[in-house]
């Protein structure tokens, strides 16, 4: 009795499925990119020269382990803390900074190119109250910012500098040699001296 030989099997199609299958998590596969805090590093120097700062020019914000935030000692909650550093940075203290809305308390910040935020935290700070109340200080230099800039140019500061750093307006004759100086004008009345310190840790 002659053996039956088995049906071959089309693969044919079954290469053509996997072909499907693989275009298919191609295509809606995301790959995770790790994001981080945008922060540019001071040059590296051996011996830095260390600045003289007035003690009134500094703001002390200390977030300790159990995710308390203390402003220059006092206990302050985190939705109030963006008003204190407005209020500090604008303080105007010696009465030079002829754009400034400051109290011109003697206590406090004399210009904003002196004013410095001194920012740090505990080894056992949670990382987003961490964020948490570096949104916030951030947000205090953006909000001084964008109000001078209306008031110079109409425009707020976060739209110009988002516009001047947009590859795409590279395409447009003479926008971004436009931007820039104005850009450049606003972070120099309002520069970011902004303090992080090491991490204490128990």
């Amino acid at each position: 009795m002659a053996k039956r030989e088995a049906p071959e099997v089309n693969a044919g199609s079954m290469a053509d499925i996997a072909f499907l299958l693989l275009i298919f998590f191609l295509v809606t596969t995301t790959i995770g990119v790790d994001q981080g805090i945008n922060r540019l590093l001071p040059r590296y120097e051996e011996e830095p020269e260390v600045p003289i700062i007035n003690e009134r020019n500094i703001l002390r914000v200390l977030v300790n382990k159990d995710n308390q935030l203390l402003v220059n000692d006092k206990v302050t909650v985190i939705g109030d803390l963006r008003q204190v550093a407005i209020d500090f940075l604008e303080n105007n203290g010696k009465g030079n900074c002829a754009y400034c809305e400051g109290n011109k308390s003697p206590q406090s910040s004399d210009n904003p190119d002196e004013a410095v935020i001194s920012l740090m935290n505990d080894g056992e700070t949670t990382y987003q109250t961490y964020i948490a109340v570096q949104n916030e200080l951030v947000a205090a230099y953006y909000f001084l910012r964008d109000r001078e800039s209306m008031k110079r140019f109409g425009k707020k500061y976060t739209e110009l500098e988002y516009v001047a750093n947009d590859p795409a307006s590279k395409a447009v004759e003479g926008l971004v040699e436009e931007l820039e100086p104005k850009v450049k004008q606003i972070q120099e009345m309002f520069p970011m001296r902004l303090s992080e310190a090491e991490s204490k840790k128990n």
